[in-house]
């Protein structure tokens, strides 16, 4: 069923609200909508405070040891240094764990923090404080918002040209029971609560191709019923009093009309890409599970990402699921799961990096990989690692952060912070002030107070944006 909702658009920061939107219909993305012109003035305000940036953050869900990523600590003797060894990086003296060597050749682009923590050791709980930024302090739900949804809300729910939507959440249809559950616990860390649910992130439905699930559920009908209604919509422009409001209107139609008819689909349509880049990013030759196995689809959700943010979406989600690496009977021990899940990530990270930069974005685009937390510095009787916030993964690249740089320091055992500790606020401190001016926005009178006091709670972490 079509909907139109009416009601005043507000002129602020938000492009638009909730009852601003003609609801386009499902296709397969959860409920896309596109923002209708209600007044054109609203449109053309100018949003000094948003920068020519975005983001894409890989969480990976589980909690990925700091160890065997980005702190291998091959000084301390065993177990408090990598099980996988390490890789000599692009800067001297510094490496990375043994499965990451060609992320290695991109430190010199990279800012890695070596003195991440927070205090919450249980998946759901530490899953949302990251996700959240620290804007729920327990991780329990009540309180906080994703901190995609936090920049929807404050640049708009969708791309004011191409009706993109802002944040978006790319996930696997997870076959594994154990990943499914991290698969719902990072959608619901990344959900906007308090925001209102017009900023929550778009999803598009897992099963099968994406660009497959955007235009095969459209019957010919159901276009027939849309087409019908923006003929409707025009024809009340053309005989509606409000003249002014309306002006433009025809340039909107058509953009409704074309995401509905599947432009927006083209964002997930990977032939449209070179061949060999498709390969130079394609990870499905690993094999991704405990008890049931599925292709790695990291390197395409890398690939994605990037045409997304090409076609106006401002922060994109990737989950990689599976890091929660206890060695018992629903995962895989920290050798055996580095090999599995740490190989493609150096595989589509490096050439999602390579990409940026040949296509002159690596400037706009800030990269995080981060997740739930650390692993212990210890090795369980199994062969795993087991949870630990005290100490946990970060690394940054592109988007205007300082390239080549350690940032704090772990104590010899690899167990906790040596230097001043870095908290998920600052990292939300340090992603708003990439992606906006927040000078400019504090004085925009449109910003919710107590959205701008969570935002400003925390500085950036320091040394980290140029």
């Amino acid at each position: 069923m079509l909907t139109l909702l009416s009601g005043a658009m507000s002129a602020g920061c938000s492009f638009s609200t909730r009852r601003d939107f003609i609801r386009v219909g499902a296709l397969g993305l959860g409920g896309l909508t596109l923002p209708w012109l209600l007044s054109h003035r609203a449109w053309a305000v100018e949003h000094d405070a948003v920068r020519d940036r975005a983001v894409v953050l890989l969480f990976l869900s589980g909690g990925a040891s700091h160890i065997e990523t980005f702190n291998p600590n091959m000084g301390a003797p065993s177990p408090y240094c990598s099980l996988t060894g390490a890789v000599q990086t692009s800067l001297p003296g510094v490496t990375f764990g043994g499965t990451f060597p060609q992320l290695a050749r991109h430190a010199h682009e990279m800012a890695v923090v070596r003195s991440f923590q927070h205090s919450i050791g249980g998946h759901v709980e530490a899953i949302r404080h990251v996700l959240t930024g620290g804007t729920d302090p327990s991780g329990k739900g009540a309180a906080g918002f994703g901190m995609g949804a936090a920049y929807a809300r404050l640049r708009g729910a969708n791309h004011p040209r191409t009706g993109m939507p802002t944040s978006a959440l790319l996930n696997t249809e997870e076959v594994d029971p154990q990943y499914r559950n991290e698969k719902d616990r990072v959608e619901r860390g990344s959900a906007p609560n308090g925001l209102g649910s017009n900023y929550a992130p778009f999803i598009p439905d897992g099963k099968g191709d994406a660009v497959d699930n955007l235009t095969l559920n459209v019957s010919t009908d159901r276009l027939d019923d849309r087409r019908s209604l923006l003929t409707a919509l025009d024809r009340f422009r053309r005989t509606s009093e409000a003249t002014d409001a309306w002006a433009g209107v025809d340039k909107y139609t058509q953009q409704a009309f074309d995401v509905i008819l599947g432009s927006t689909a083209e964002a997930f349509d990977l032939s449209r890409e070179n061949p060999r880049l498709v390969e130079r990013y394609d990870t499905s030759s690993f094999q991704v599970g405990k008890k049931v196995f599925r292709s790695s689809q990291l390197g395409r959700h890398m690939l994605t990402a990037r045409r997304l943010i090409e076609a106006g979406c401002g922060f994109v989600t990737v989950h990689s699921a599976g890091w929660d690496m206890h060695a018992d009977g629903n995962n895989p021990g920290i050798e055996a799961g580095m090999e599995m899940l740490g190989r493609p990530v150096d595989q589509a990270v490096s050439a999602f990096l390579d990409d940026l930069r040949e296509r002159g974005l690596l400037d706009k685009v800030l990269l995080i990989i981060t997740g739930d937390f650390g692993r212990t510095p210890t090795i369980n009787s199994r062969g795993g690692r087991d949870h630990w916030p005290k100490l946990c993964t970060l690394a940054l690249a592109g988007g205007g952060v300082n390239r080549g740089r350690i940032i704090g320091q772990s104590s010899r055992k690899n167990d906790e912070p040596l230097t001043e500790p870095v908290g998920p606020g600052q990292l939300l401190a340090s992603v708003m002030h990439t992606l906006f001016d927040v000078g400019a926005l504090r004085v925009r009178p449109d910003v919710p107070r107590e959205l701008m006091q969570m935002i400003e709670q925390h500085a950036p972490i320091p040394d980290l944006l140029a």
